[in-house]
């Protein structure tokens, strides 16, 4: 299923909205008990120690950087397919599918959808870069050649990770 994108046409309600977000996870900090706090502080510390280990392996990039290599290449022309930035991925034993509405619109994209190119498996795999150890929206679109694109998912632990955790792991 692909999410809806919202457009806030104006900053300061944006801002407002940041503003009251922060200002309630402040307050469910203060109130919650010792066990909620020790659970939080947890979690604060995975979320930080994810994202060193995803800045310090370079995968807060959009894609390795090589723009000869395959993922490069494909992501020149990822846009020559369709002008909208988001693409339904899917993925089966032999191919990886990417579908795109063919222009920029906001409702109704799901009908508008067409396929936009397929990647036969020997082409390309998809990759959870963590396999798991970390809930993150991110997999690696990884090719042949091994450079690699990075697919942002809606939501951590998707179907397409859930997906991935059931397989066995490509040979790098």
């Amino acid at each position: 299923m692909v999410g809806a994108v919202i457009a806030v046409p104006f900053m300061p309600l944006l801002m407002l909205l940041t503003l009251l977000s922060t200002v309630e996870e402040a307050v469910k900090r203060s109130l919650a008990t010792k066990d909620e706090k020790e659970r939080l502080r947890a979690k604060d510390e995975d979320d930080r120690r994810r994202d060193a280990t995803i800045a310090e392996q370079g995968l807060d990039r959009i894609f390795d950087g090589n723009w000869y290599g395959n993922a490069g290449q494909f992501l020149l022309r990822w846009y020559s397919h369709s002008t909208h930035h988001q693409r339904l991925v899917l993925a089966t034993q032999d191919e990886i599918v990417l579908a795109a509405p063919p222009q920029r619109v906001t409702v109704g994209r799901e009908k508008h959808m067409k396929i936009v190119a397929r990647l036969p498996t020997a082409e390309a795999t998809l990759v959870d870069p963590y396999s798991g150890e970390f809930e993150t929206r991110m997999v690696l679109l990884r090719f042949r050649d091994g450079s690699w694109l990075r697919v942002e998912t809606e939501e951590p632990r998707s179907d397409l990770h859930l997906y991935l955790l059931r397989r066995p792991l490509p040979d790098s």
